[in-house]
This record gives structure tokens, sequence and C-alpha cells, in this order.
């Protein structure tokens, strides 16, 4: 397994957000994370990201346990992420906010970054080259210069993944990657997904569109009040009577 969540609870006062949470991530595969709203899914994505420390469990990502890093240790360790909510530098432009994303692997001190050494230069030009090929990934090289707050919600949804990938992760947690996109841009993230798979990164994502996630997920994890309610392939969890309920209410 390249991710697995092992008995991970956190607790807020009186409340526990997440109980007892088991979530096993195969490389090379989409794997989703669905529930009712304020089942703990974010939260979740906390946990495994560094944002909030564990009460209880262990997280161990690529053989080496990450509970108890800080977030930017873990990104380091290969390991990033998207948000619910739009978190973009707006009046940065696209070019940068990539640029931003990859600082993790630049390698250059700051001495050699302020004097502006043949070194630092180089790392540069080859930075701005990668990043400009990842904005033609998901077709937004044309708006590189364009100050971010300027592009479309979709066309912004798509700017984050791409500086989810700037930091040449292992793994990606894309957190609603669909919310806000209209039909035409559902399907582009569709084909997308499973473009980024081809680059060898592995994919956990939440998302509330069931035809999106059922068209694209390998495996399946449920989540309600904070507890692994089901898991399995697609095809298993819509028939799932317990997930019907927890969704519907009933049959």
């Amino acid at each position: 397994m390249l991710l697995e969540a092992r008995n991970v609870t956190i607790r807020f006062g009186g409340l526990v957000a997440v109980n007892h949470a088991d979530v096993s991530v195969q490389p090379g595969r989409i794997t989703g994370l669905i529930g009712p709203n304020g089942a703990g899914k974010t939260t979740f994505f906390n946990c495994i990201s560094g944002v909030y420390k564990i009460d209880e469990g262990e997280v161990v990502f690529a053989g080496r346990r990450i509970d108890g890093l800080r977030g930017f240790q873990i990104n380091e360790a290969g390991i990033s992420r998207t948000y619910q909510v739009i978190n973009l530098f707006r009046k940065m432009n696209v070019l940068d906010n990539v640029m931003v994303g990859m600082h993790s692997r630049l390698r250059q001190s700051f001495w050699a970054s302020l004097f502006h050494s043949p070194g630092q230069r180089s790392e540069e030009r080859t930075a701005l080259a990668k990043a400009r090929d990842m904005l033609k990934f998901v077709g937004l090289e044309r708006k590189a210069g364009y100050p971010a707050g300027n592009l479309s919600y979709g066309e912004q949804r798509l700017l984050e993944i791409v500086r989810g990938l700037a930091s040449d992760p292992q793994l990606i947690l894309l957190d609603e990657p669909a919310a806000g996109m209209n039909s035409g841009e559902k399907a582009q993230l569709d084909v997308l997904l499973k473009r980024i798979l081809g680059t060898g990164v592995t994919i956990l994502m939440i998302e509330h569109d069931m035809k999106l996630m059922m068209g694209v997920a390998d495996y399946i994890y449920v989540l309600n009040y904070g507890s692994i309610l089901a898991h399995g392939e697609p095809a298993e969890i819509q028939r799932n009577p317990d997930v019907i309920t927890a969704y519907l209410g009933g049959d």
C-alpha cells in the first residue's frame, strides 16, 4: 500500500470528528472518499496532510509513519493536496501560482537566490519550463500571464490541481475538485484525472458528484459520522443498503 491510515481518530472537545477510521490507498489507482455533508471527509484529509494532529492511530506513507509531521514535511515526503475552498494567490499570475507549488523541490540556497548565482538561474529556467509544460497539460498555457483571480471558476480548480502536482507528489489529495464545475468542465476533469494517473501520481479524492466518482474511482470508502460505513468497488457501494440509507434516509 502507498498510504495506510490505521485507526485514525481526532476529537474536538466532546466531538469525535473522525472515529477509528481505516483507509488504504493502493498506488496507481483513484481511491474515492464519499459521505454525507458533515461526515468528516475534509477533517480526515486534514489528518493525513498534517493540518491536524491525530489523537489516536497512525498514518503510514510509503513505509514511513508521517502522523506527527508538519504539513511542509508531509509535502516533502510526497503528498500534496487541494482544498474544498479555492486557495490560490489571486493577484499573482497563473504561472507564478504553479511556481509556488514547486518550492519544496527547489534546492538552491537563500544566498544563491539573493545573488542570482548561475546555479539558481539554471534551476529557475528549468522550473519555469516545467511550469509551462504543466499548464499545457491542463490547457491553461495561453493564460500563464493572467492574474489567477481572472480565471473562470473551473479554470481556477484546474490551476489548484496543477499547483498540487508541481511538487512532484506520489499521492495527491483532491478535495471536491468538481465543485462548481459545469457538465463540460466535469467531463474534462474526468479525462484529466485519468491522465494524472498515467503520469504515475496516485489520487485520493473527495467528491459529491456521484456520477463522476463512480466513473473514475477504482475503490471507494464511505464515511458517515466520522466512521467508515462501507468500502469496496463502485458497483458494490452503489447497491450497499447502508450507504443508500445514509444518503437518502431509506430505500
